[in-house]
């Protein structure tokens, strides 16, 4: 069993139910079923849906799938407490993000606001680091994937 940010329970603890792996969505689906988990501050299950996504997914769309992974594990380390390891991964789903973006100049993929999430993720590193950010509340620092609701 694991607890909502992925970490391991003690066996027989109620856990959270893992997302089930290898499922085969359409990137509309991977986006709301990936923004739905953040909500809920399961970082760490969206980064299962956006990992589903770049493995399953077009060639061409691999490495915008990776960074998106990337950042949702940034955003799990960092709820954690790992404030290495968050803002690392934050830094680098952000750079892989933009990196897709700028080679293949595809603006909104799927609907989503790239530059949003990266000026989103490159905060939320810093504030991680410089301590701002205090315990990192993963569901109310969830970000949005389509830009502002």
């Amino acid at each position: 069993p694991r607890d909502g940010l992925g970490r391991p329970l003690p066996y027989g603890a109620d856990g959270v139910p893992r997302q089930p792996e290898g499922v085969a969505r359409t990137p509309e689906e991977s986006v709301a079923e990936a923004q739905a988990l953040l909500d809920e501050g399961k970082p760490f299950h969206a980064h299962e849906v956006f990992e589903d996504a770049w493995k399953s997914g077009p060639a061409e769309e691999r490495a915008l799938w990776r960074g998106l992974a990337q950042l949702a594990v940034g955003l799990t380390h960092a709820a954690r407490g790992n404030v290495t390891g968050g803002a690392r991964l934050l830094r680098r789903g952000a750079a892989a993000v933009e990196e897709w973006v700028r080679d293949t100049g595809v603006r909104a993929p799927h609907g989503m606001d790239p530059a949003g999430l990266t000026t989103w993720a490159r905060e939320l590193a810093d504030a991680v680091e410089n301590g701002s950010a205090g315990t990192v509340d993963a569901a109310q620092r969830a970000p949005r994937l389509r830009g502002a609701a």
